[in-house]
């Protein structure tokens, strides 16, 4: 029986000729990641080891995101223990606020992980590396502390679902459509500690932008990884940000899968994940009349030039409905400044969009956008739990760029067809 795409990497970066799902091995890794939450509890289990040098300096990054710009002062505590730490063991890879972003967005953008790496961070959505066609996957901080002593950790090999892409998208579907019908159909716990890995004609049809919302998003489906075949895209956007080596690793054509789907690009829909779980799934046509107080467009799931593009199509010549906030992160200072200077600020700030510099804060309820008790907000975050975003009796519905911008014109959930009926 041949091997996935996740286990040749994993076989590769253990020493093996081949390995099987449910075994257990020790792989070295190319890249161990943490953020300003995570990171400081590992350092401190990483000085319980007595150690004062990491495996190596420059694969190691450290990116303070989450409640950055500092909050409060808890916040600024933390990120002052882990660049103290960072300024110590001389970590290349820290970046300050000004030279930060969205960590899975930034290490992509800077190049640092490329395909064929194995890839670890103390972040659940560390999985959105695998649009490059490497194995990449969230683990505790007390894992990070090991992977930075040692440039090693332990897996379990996960058994594979194949997803077949055929067809060709319809206008106003992207990827973030594509990944919410996907776990719509399966559930939130329908890969769980499995590969999910994607191939077929219809990745033509999928932008690099779009397999990292893609690749991020399946973690909520319970994945241990996501991860895409790779192809000339994916060379294209290796080669233009980074000078690493990197390997195409390719399934066999008798690899081993516990499920296969075909997943007709075509027939999705414009899809939106209701209140509280990511696979509480709607298409247009079914979402009902939902009034909405606040939209986010932005995170490591939407927060690229695609999703900037797609949220200025819509607020171009429009403006953002008097009862509704909306707020817009793009992921890095680079895309910042690259959504500036086309032109996108002034589309949203005519609209009347608020534009804050790159964070995570109000994915997870952090700050820059807290909901209050009975408030509804239109997220291209990941996930809508209880409590998400702030208020526990708050409520967070899940959609692409282009659903979000429509709603935050029209004041309640909406599609971009919906504002060519209300332009008639």
């Amino acid at each position: 029986m041949g091997m996935t795409m996740t286990q040749k990497i994993l076989a590769k970066h253990s020493g093996r000729n081949r390995v099987k799902s449910g075994q257990l091995i020790m792989a070295e890794v190319d890249m161990v990641l943490g953020n300003d939450i995570t990171t400081p509890v590992a350092v401190k289990e990483f000085n319980k080891l007595g150690l004062n040098e990491v495996f190596d300096k420059n694969k190691i990054a450290i990116v303070p995101d989450h409640f950055c710009p500092n909050k409060d002062i808890k916040s600024a505590e933390q990120v002052k223990l882990i660049r103290e730490f960072s300024k110590k063991l001389e970590i290349v890879n820290f970046f300050e606020v000004g030279q930060m972003g969205i960590e899975h967005a930034l290490l992509p953008e800077k190049g640092l992980v490329v395909a064929g790496d194995v890839v670890i961070g103390a972040d659940s959505h560390t999985c959105t590396y695998g649009a490059l066609g490497a194995f990449s996957t969230g683990v505790g901080s007390t894992d990070m502390a090991c992977g930075m002593a040692t440039g090693k950790a332990w897996f379990k090999i996960p058994e594979a679902i194949k997803f077949e892409l055929v067809g060709k998208t319809g206008k106003w579907v992207s990827g973030k459509d594509v990944i919410l019908h996907i776990i719509g159909m399966i559930g939130v716990d329908g890969a769980l500690y499995k590969s999910m890995e994607f191939t077929g004609p219809g990745l033509a049809e999928l932008s690099i932008d779009d397999r990292f919302t893609i690749a991020n998003m399946a973690i909520e489906a319970g994945a241990k990884n996501g991860i895409f075949e790779v192809d000339e895209k994916t060379i294209e956007y290796i080669k233009g940000h980074s000078d690493k080596d990197y390997e195409i690793f390719t399934a066999d054509d008798d690899a081993e899968y516990c499920e296969t789907y075909i997943i007709d690009l075509a027939a999705i829909k414009p899809t939106v994940s209701f209140p509280h779980l990511p696979d509480n799934t709607r298409t247009e046509g079914e979402f009902g009349d939902i009034k909405i107080d606040q939209v986010v467009i932005g995170s490591c799931t939407n927060g690229r030039m695609q999703d900037m593009r797609d949220a200025a199509e819509i607020f171009k010549g429009r403006k953002v409905h008097p009862d509704v906030r909306c707020l817009i992160f793009p992921a890095t200072q680079k895309i910042w400044r690259q959504a500036m200077n086309e032109g996108l600020f002034d589309i949203f700030i005519e609209a009347g969009v608020a534009i804050s510099t790159p964070t995570c804060g109000p994915c997870l309820g952090g700050h820059m956008g807290v909901l209050a008790k009975d408030e509804r907000a239109v997220a291209t975050t990941n996930r809508n739990f209880v409590g998400r975003m702030g208020h526990p009796e708050s409520e967070v519905y899940l959609a692409s760029p282009h659903v979000a911008a429509a709603s935050a014109v029209t004041g309640k959930i909406s599609t971009p067809n919906d504002l060519q009926e209300v332009a008639k």
